[in-house]
C-alpha cells in the first residue's frame, strides 16, 4: 500500500511507537508500507520533530530524516486546484495525488476542500484504518 503520513502521524509514531502511528512507521521503515512524499513533506517532517518540545536530540531527528528518505518514495507533485481550511495542508493530499498513495492523518477534516473551493480524488483514511486494511 502506498500512503503520505500526515505530519501529526508521524510526530505521533515517533513519540509513541506502540499506537497506530507507531505501527505504521515500523511497516515503512520494514518496507510493508511504501511512504510517498516530496522535499515540501520532508521538510515539514524535519522542521516539527525538531521543535524543542518534543524534546528530541537534534542527532536523532537527523539519523532518523536519513532513515527516512532513503525508504520513502519521492514523487513529483502538480499543484492541486482545491483550498483546505489550512493552505499549509495542499501538499498531503498533493503528494498523495501524485504518488497515487492514501493520506494517513488523524485529522481527517483538515483534508475536506472548502464548499465551492474545488475537490480532490485522494483517499484519506486513519492509522488504525490503514492497520486494518492490512489485516
Amino acid at each position: 500500500m502506498r500512503v503520505v503520513l500526515d505530519t501529526n502521524v508521524l510526530v505521533s509514531g515517533v513519540l509513541s511507537p506502540y499506537g497506530p502511528p507507531g505501527r505504521l512507521l515500523d511497516l515503512v521503515l520494514a518496507g510493508d508500507l511504501v511512504l510517498v512524499v516530496d522535499d515540501r513533506l520532508l521538510s515539514e517532517y524535519a522542521a516539527v520533530l525538531a521543535r524543542p518540545r518534543f524534546g528530541l536530540p537534534a542527532a536523532q531527528v537527523a539519523a532518523f530524516m536519513r532513515h527516512l528518505r532513503t525508504a520513502a518514495e519521492a514523487v513529483g507533485a502538480r499543484a492541486l486546484d482545491i483550498a483546505l481550511p489550512d493552505a499549509d495542508d495542499v501538499p498531503f493530499p498533493e503528494v498523495a495525488a501524485a504518488g497515487e498513495a492514501a493520506l494517513v492523518t488523524g485529522n481527517a477534516r483538515h483534508f475536506r476542500p472548502a464548499r465551492g473551493r474545488g475537490r480532490h480524488a485522494v483517499r484519506v483514511v486513519s492509522p488504525r484504518e490503514v492497520l486494518g486494511l492490512l489485516g
